[in-house]
C-alpha cells in the first residue's frame, strides 16, 4: 500500500509498480496483503458454512501468525518507509487478528448470552474504521480501494448478522469475505510479480 503523500519525484510503492522507490528495505505491501487474505479466506470458508463452525479453531493460529504478527510486522517496515497508510492499515488488522484469538480464544465463552451484542459492535467498530480507511485507499489504487470498499461491507453485514442473530446475513458476509480476500491476493499476487519482473504483468491502477 502506498502513501497517498509519497513525494512525486519517487516512483509509488503501491502493490504493482514495477519500480518501486529507492529504500534500504523491499516493499512491505505484498506481505502485509497475502497476510490479510489467507487468513480471511479460511474464516470467511467457515462463515459461509462450507466448512462447520466447529472448525474456526483452524484459523486461530493463523489469525495469530500470520494475519496478526506476519501483517503487523509488516505495518512497522511501511513506517521505516515512510508510508501513513500501510503503516495504519497493516498495523490495524494485524491488531485486529490478534484481538480476533484473543477473542474466540480466551473471552468468547465469558460473555454469556449476550456475546452477540459485543461481537457485533466489535464487527461495527472495525467495520467504521475500514470506512474511513477506504476514503484514503481511493487515492493509492484501484486494487487496494476494491479491498478497502469489499473489506467495510465484510464487517457491516457480519455486524448485523450478530446483532440480529441471523445466520444468512452471517453466510452472506462470508461470501463477501471471500470476495474480499481475492482481492488482496490479486494486489499482493500483482506486487510480488510485478516486482520480480521489472514491468507491471498484473495491473493496479495506482492513482
Amino acid at each position: 500500500m502506498a502513501d497517498a503523500r509519497t513525494a512525486p519525484s519517487h516512483p509509488s510503492d503501491t502493490p504493482g509498480s514495477p519500480l518501486p522507490r529507492s529504500s534500504a528495505i523491499a516493499d512491505p505491501a505484498p506481505l502485509g496483503l497475502a497476510a490479510f487474505a489467507l487468513t480471511t479466506f479460511v474464516l470467511s470458508v467457515i462463515n459461509t458454512d462450507m466448512v462447520p463452525a466447529s472448525q474456526t479453531g483452524a484459523v486461530l493460529g493463523l489469525a495469530l501468525a500470520y494475519g496478526g504478527i506476519g501483517q503487523f510486522a509488516a505495518g512497522l517496515w511501511e513506517f521505516a518507509k515512510g508510508n501513513t497508510f500501510g503503516a495504519t492499515a497493516f498495523c490495524s488488522f494485524g491488531a485486529f487478528w490478534i484481538s480476533y484469538w484473543w477473542l474466540v480464544e480466551r473471552d468468547l465463552g465469558s460473555l454469556g448470552a449476550d456475546a452477540y451484542k459485543g461481537v457485533g459492535l466489535y464487527l461495527l467498530a472495525w467495520g467504521i474504521f475500514t470506512a474511513y480507511m477506504t476514503v484514503a485507499a481511493s487515492r493509492v489504487s484501484l486494487a487496494v480501494f476494491v479491498v478497502f470498499v469489499l473489506l467495510t461491507l465484510t464487517f457491516i453485514v457480519l455486524a448485523i448478522g450478530e446483532f440480529a442473530e441471523s445466520t444468512g446475513w452471517h453466510k452472506f458476509g462470508g461470501w463477501i469475505g471471500l470476495v474480499t480476500a481475492v482481492a488482496a491476493w490479486y494486489a499482493s499476487f500483482a506486487g510480488v510479480t510485478n516486482f520480480t519482473f521489472k514491468r507491471t504483468v498484473l495491473p493496479t491502477a495506482p492513482r
